[in-house]
């Protein structure tokens, strides 16, 4: 199941959504594309098919509609860390999420980097077993369909913030049995509130992944490099709109909207975005 990195300019734009009718909400927005959460993204409990049609309903009524599905796995997931405690719960979620998102015949499953912990240690042998967790936690999971790693806004400890560490992460990866099926989600407002810049994000970012699988194309309510994981609507925030609709163009991948409000405030950032790119 290897990945190709989509070729051309007319890539799809979709929105985050909530997961009891994606169908539903990708009408009301007038798109082919969603993504939502399978059950609470703050809790360990596992993955809830929430469709009334369940797991097989929405895979084949998704299919009728033409509508591509992508799974959000929860936030508390944290396969880097070198707790125990966090890391070994964090595989297991993962898997029943890769196993669930699977089950609806998801397009892929996004997961954040994660992070180690602080410590009276030397933080550079920390965040190098943070790298090696990740080359395990590929060689431990059966990857039915594409993992994407998303890059994130904040933290000093954080796997996939700063362009280096995303370098780390991804040469452990590279070793890992069954890597062929891990791809790369740019957020935009993570990369910008991460410190890395957008004039040139793209380039940086394929020159260490050689892929960019899906965009998270959300403005940003705070600085650059604030570390700050707050999305705004588009034109509201701070990203440059011509910096923003670069990548997003650049990117040559499908879009996926985590900006606030309903279908009214997605159409409108969608509009937004076309008339910009």
């Amino acid at each position: 199941m290897a990945l190709k990195k989509p070729l051309g300019t007319a890539f799809a734009i979709g929105a985050h959504v909530d997961q009891t009718d994606p169908i539903a909400e990708a009408k009301a927005r007038d798109t082919t594309l969603v993504q939502f959460f399978l059950g609470d993204p703050q809790g360990y409990k596992g993955p809830e098919i929430r469709y009334a049609g369940g797991a097989d309903g929405l895979r084949d009524d998704a299919a009728a509609a033409g509508v591509d599905l992508y799974v959000h796995s929860p936030y508390i997931i944290n396969v880097a860390t070198t707790n125990n405690r966090i890391r070994i719960p964090s595989r297991k979620l993962l898997q029943q999420h890769m196993d669930a998102a699977a089950s609806i015949g998801a397009k892929g499953l996004i997961v954040h980097g994660g992070h180690v912990e602080k410590s009276g240690g030397d933080p550079a042998s920390q965040i190098r077993v943070g790298f090696d967790n990740w080359r395990k936690a590929i060689e431990a999971t059966d990857l039915k369909i594409p993992l994407l790693l998303e890059n994130t806004a904040g933290g000093d400890n954080a796997m996939a913030r700063a362009l280096d560490r995303i370098e780390g992460v991804w040469e452990a990866i590279a070793r890992a049995e069954g890597h062929e099926n891990v791809g790369f989600c740019l957020d935009t407002c993570h990369a910008w509130a991460g410190g890395i810049s957008l004039s040139d994000a793209v380039d940086r970012i394929i020159g260490i992944t050689g892929r960019i699988d899906l965009v998270h194309a959300n403005d940003s309510r705070d600085a650059f490099d604030s570390g700050a994981d707050r999305h705004a609507n588009f034109g509201s925030g701070q990203l440059d709109a011509d910096e923003f609709a670069s990548v997003v163009r650049d990117a040559g991948a499908p879009v996926i909207c985590e900006t606030p409000g309903g279908a009214a405030e997605h159409r409108a950032d969608f509009a937004w975005l076309r008339e910009h790119l």
